[in-house]
């Protein structure tokens, strides 16, 4: 049950969508990673906005800066609902200069140079987010969980396997939940209290008391010895010197299939590769099916998917698999697969593990195993990719864990637009 308030209508929230992801490799190559196509429709943006709408905060900044277009094109299409009637918006942030002749240096000077349009919002409470993570979480009860322990600033916080929290900011508490000690990616992390192998990892989401924020703000940027960032600077500054609090993401997190709190970084290859798979499975960990907590995003006018010829020798079908609006699935067999809007696959081909990305026109004959192929790929008749890494990484790229990239600069195909 989502935790509407005034609290959360007093609040604005700051979601930071500047980053490149270069992890991602070629698939950030003209997109900024909170732009990147994730589940079949959405943007990965899509999830922090929509727990922001669902949550009842509907004061919401976005930072852009690196190639944010595709990302600004997507805001304007799928979130202007909002109804400004109401004081309630989606604003586009991009680095402006407003402060300082300088990009935005980190995280908190992302902030810091909007803080200005802050003071404007005059909120109680400012809640910092980033906009390139996948999960669902009700932000009003972060927000109670804020004020009723009277913190002065408030950390989101999950569990994490001791031997993957290193690189992660990683805190320690004490027994009311107040953080005593926070390194930013230690090769030592601390493991917590009565649990030996995990660690309290921060998920770069916070709250502030406004008045609080700006004041912090101001001081760091006065320090010549900053890098200006929350992980690396602010939080080890304001530990010891501030109110600042853990919130344990499993008291917000919405729809736990599993009963494990679902928040992934999809931020590899490999990530990205298997969280869109995930999806395909009969009970997926993340519920994209749930009305009462719906991920909103732009609605593409689509015709159905269509699955055409019934012959022995090509039959258009897929198993185990989500397809969506305007794809043709033409005389093929597609196999615990992902595959976004306007997908054609011709006859004779085959598809196992693998995510399609949007407008991708597959020929004849191809067969595709384990394989991320880029918008916009036009795949020729008779193209094999992921049997043979070391074949694939001739004109491919291939990961660790051998799941296959394609992209249409790989593929020698020329870009003519903004993704």
């Amino acid at each position: 049950m989502r935790y509407i308030s005034q609290i959360t209508r007093n609040s604005v929230a700051m979601i930071l969508a500047g980053g490149r992801g270069s992890r991602l490799r070629q698939l950030t190559d003209w997109r900024a990673k909170p732009a990147m196509p994730f589940g079949g429709k959405f943007r990965i943006i899509d999830f922090p906005l929509s727990n922001c709408v669902n949550s009842g905060i509907r004061r919401i900044g976005i930072a852009t800066q690196y190639k944010a277009q595709s990302l600004i094109s997507h805001i304007q299409h799928g979130w202007g609902f909002l109804d400004g009637r109401f004081d309630e918006f989606v604003e586009l942030l991009p680095a402006q200069q407003r402060i300082e002749e300088t990009w935005y240096q980190g995280t908190a000077d992302a902030v810091y140079q909007n803080i200005d349009i802050l003071r404007v919002y005059n909120p109680d409470y400012v809640l910092i987010l980033g906009g390139d993570h996948v999960y669902k979480m009700d932000y009003g009860k972060l927000l109670a969980d804020h004020v009723e322990k009277a913190a002065e600033m408030t950390i989101a916080c999950h569990d994490v396997p001791l031997e993957t929290a290193s690189g992660l900011g990683i805190m320690s508490v004490d027994d009311e939940w107040r953080v005593n000690g926070f390194e930013e990616k230690p090769s030592v992390p601390t493991a917590m209290p009565g649990q030996p192998g995990h660690a309290l990892a921060s998920m770069g989401i916070y709250v502030f008391n406004a008045a609080f924020l700006f004041e912090q703000l101001i001081h760091d940027h006065d320090d010549e010895q900053s890098s200006h960032d929350f992980g690396k600077d602010m939080i080890p500054y304001l530990v010891p010197r501030g109110r600042v609090f853990a919130h344990r993401f499993v008291h917000s997190c919405v729809n736990m299939a599993s009963g494990v709190p679902y928040w992934r970084d999809v931020g590899t290859i490999d990530a990205y590769w298997e969280a869109n798979l995930d999806l395909t499975r009969i009970t997926p960990d993340l519920n994209l099916y749930d009305k009462d907590w719906p991920i909103w995003t732009h609605q593409e006018q689509l015709p159905p998917a269509k699955f055409i010829f019934d012959d022995d020798d090509r039959r258009g079908q897929a198993l185990d698999t989500m397809v969506s609006g305007g794809c043709i699935i033409s005389g093929s067999t597609v196999r615990r697969s992902l595959l976004f809007s306007n997908v054609q696959v011709r006859s004779y081909s085959s598809i196992e593990d693998s995510v399609i990305l949007p407008n991708v026109d597959i020929g004849r004959n191809v067969r595709l195993r384990r394989v991320v192929v880029d918008k916009n790929c036009i795949i020729p008749p008779g193209l094999m990719a992921g049997f043979d890494p070391e074949q694939d990484r001739e004109r491919f790229y291939v990961t660790e864990n051998g799941v296959t990239l394609i992209t249409p600069e790989m593929l020698g195909q020329k870009i003519h637009y903004v993704r």
